[in-house]
């Protein structure tokens, strides 16, 4: 099996406490991938140390064969690793086209010009236009962002991390502060998204992770205590004693 996603042994200490303790994850290339498990777990913070945003105590991070432990966060970018946020950072003044082109013009290295009337921007222009056809927002694409309905918001954040081209990206609690109308048509759009891109998810609608993910991993007390395929994940006893069991009927 090919693994777009690795981690070794990973670690973070914060002083005494320890937020993250030996993960060994193994996320494959092309997989839904789900990251699951109680308030406190060390969700965020393994995601903070896949992405480089935080630096691990011990341990190494592989992203497509490669140890990028050392390296910095737009390194990493540039490496095929993009991430959202689980409270979305939107121009919130732009057109939805204008803000994802201006991420298209940003991996083209023009994103400080990206505005001028130059005909090569055509090209980019193009490119954000097809990726909002891809995530279903082509209908809104010269509507202000700060406009839309907040689900449509949280899809337009995915537009701006997949215009850097990412093979792996990291979905922080997507669905976070999305009415249920809107979550499931959030889900359905990402599902449909190429297999070139993996995807590893933090969700705590459990609805939503068993219908999407095809791994689910489980953190409880920043260890994982279980990795397998959603159906024996819902049979694992010690996941219903330490979280599923609540997070379903709690």
């Amino acid at each position: 099996m090919t693994h777009a996603l690795q981690t070794s042994r990973l670690v973070k200490r914060f002083g005494g406490f320890v937020a993250t303790s030996d993960v060994t994850l193994n996320v494959a290339a092309g997989a839904r991938h789900a990251l699951i498990g109680p308030n406190g777990a060390g969700k965020t913070t393994l995601i903070n140390l896949l992405t480089g945003f935080l630096e691990p105590t011990e341990g190494t991070v592989i992203l497509k064969g490669d140890d990028v432990t050392r390296l910095s966060q737009h390194q990493r970018v540039k490496r095929g690793l993009a991430r959202t946020f689980q409270i979305n950072r939107l121009f919130a003044d732009m057109t939805v086209l204008e803000s994802v082109t201006l991420a298209v013009c940003e991996r083209r290295g023009i994103g400080a010009r990206w505005w001028n009337p130059v005909g090569s921007h055509v090209e980019a222009i193009d490119e954000a236009a097809a990726l909002l056809q891809q995530l279903r927002l082509i209908d809104v694409a010269h509507h202000l962002t700060k406009s839309l309905a907040y689900g449509r918001q949280r899809l337009i954040e995915i537009a701006l991390a997949l215009a850097a081209k990412p093979s792996v990206l990291l979905l922080d609690e997507p669905a976070a502060g999305v009415p249920t109308s809107e979550s499931r048509e959030l889900f359905e759009t990402i599902a449909q998204l190429p297999r070139e891109v993996t995807i590893l998810l933090i969700e705590h609608d459990m609805d939503l992770v068993f219908r999407f993910a095809d791994r689910i991993s489980v953190l409880v007390g920043g260890a994982l205590v279980a990795e397998d395929t959603p159906d024996m994940i819902a049979r694992d006893k010690r996941v219903k004693e330490v979280y599923l069991g609540e997070a379903l009927h709690g």
